[in-house]
């Protein structure tokens, strides 16, 4: 299901210019070559992120699904000169490819890989965050949410992809295991009384959240 037309896709992607110029030979590799490039953040998903992380200008930032790099290193634009980056790949050829990335940008010193189950991973970083990325398995987004939420600094920022699940979530009967549980971390989320959420229909969605 197409949210937004092509034709207007491609019009925002011409008149925004917030993602890194020397992502697109990453951004476009993945595309051609990847069997799943579908997991690949959108070029102006990715400058929404690279915005986003500017707006904030962060000293920690956690990704929760790295895949080949990309949102990594668009998240990584705004980091403060002291700041760090840790992202978390389930899939060892996607982490290799994303640190051949890092150890090619502007930004790698400052990002740190962590090949393995996030939720095993999440609490041995003993950090607080002042921007958090969800994009990884679907059935584990509550899962994820509970453990990062206490580790959110005052005025930090979480961001979770994949809300609309290709449009599965808007169907009368949701099918699918992955859209079901999408569905339901839409639901838990909407009822915590901790936070506030705004869901954007950017790509595959993307709420916004923020403690109260």
């Amino acid at each position: 299901m197409e949210f937004i037309h092509p034709l207007a896709n491609d019009y925002a992607q011409k008149y925004s210019n917030c993602t890194p110029s020397y992502l697109k030979q990453l951004f476009e590799d993945t595309l051609a070559t990847h069997t799943h490039a579908h997991l690949q953040s959108s070029w102006t998903q990715g400058g929404f992120l690279s915005f986003m992380s500017q707006l904030i200008q962060p000293t920690a930032i956690l990704e929760i699904g790295s895949f080949t790099g990309f949102s990594a290193l668009c998240l990584a634009e705004g980091l403060k000169a002291n700041g760090e980056l840790h992202t978390i790949e389930l899939r060892e050829e996607d982490a290799k490819k994303a640190m051949t990335a890092f150890s090619n940008s502007p930004k790698g010193h400052q990002i740190k890989m962590h090949m393995g189950d996030a939720k095993q991973i999440i609490p041995t970083l003993d950090k607080n965050w002042d921007l958090v990325f969800i994009d990884a398995d679907k059935t584990s987004y509550i899962d994820y949410y509970d453990m990062v939420l206490p580790l959110l600094n005052e005025n930090g920022l979480l961001i979770v992809d994949n809300v609309l699940f290709h449009g599965e979530v808007l169907e009368a009967n949701i099918q699918g295991k992955s859209a079901k549980a999408i569905q339901a971390f839409n639901e838990y989320v909407s009822v915590d009384e901790k936070t506030a959420q705004v869901l954007l229909t950017i790509r595959d969605g993307l709420t916004l959240i923020r403690k109260k």
